[in-house]
């Protein structure tokens, strides 16, 4: 009884694709924030389908109000960012369909929005999604995959370790 009141929660996890596309390192992201990882390190995916789902057991931290990014973290600490697409943020809202909330507990796989990836080509943007440890001061990523195609809820990322 007494143990599970004081369990520890568990600080390191897979995260997992909340895309289904191709995986695109970082470095090769056509956005400087991204590619020199002014946010932080991660991967990129660029999506063949609409569905965003969580990489991570967790919390939602932020809906961005344009609607093109959410921030969570997880029970352990852990900070990610899911940023539908390049510069998307001009678009106010345009081909985005929340289905979280700031503070909304979520597991692996669970939808968070539907990323109109059609509308948001047609506008003239990029659909590349970054992927990013946001406090990488705090955390370690390792196990970084050499897959090329990831299936969303699916595919594992990365491994995110407490430093």
């Amino acid at each position: 009884m007494l143990k599970n009141l004081f369990s520890k929660k568990e600080v390191n996890t897979d995260v997992v694709a909340p895309l289904t596309g191709k995986i695109i390192p970082l470095e090769q992201v056509p956005d400087q924030v991204f590619s020199q990882k002014m946010m932080g390190d991660g991967l990129a995916i660029e999506p063949t389908d609409k569905q965003v789902v969580s990489p991570i057991d967790g919390e939602i931290v932020d809906v961005f109000k344009t609607k093109h990014a959410i921030s969570m973290k997880t029970d352990g600490g852990a900070e990610i960012l899911v940023h539908m697409g390049l510069e998307t943020v001009e678009l106010d809202g345009k081909g985005f369909d929340i289905q979280v909330k700031n503070g909304q507990k979520v597991k692996k796989g669970d939808l968070l929005a539907r990323f109109e990836i059609d509308t948001i080509a047609t506008e003239g943007y990029k659909t590349v999604t970054p992927i990013i440890l946001l406090n990488g001061d705090d955390f370690a990523m390792s196990n970084i995959t050499e897959e090329q195609d990831v299936r969303a809820g699916e595919g594992i990322l990365f491994h995110i370790e407490k430093k």
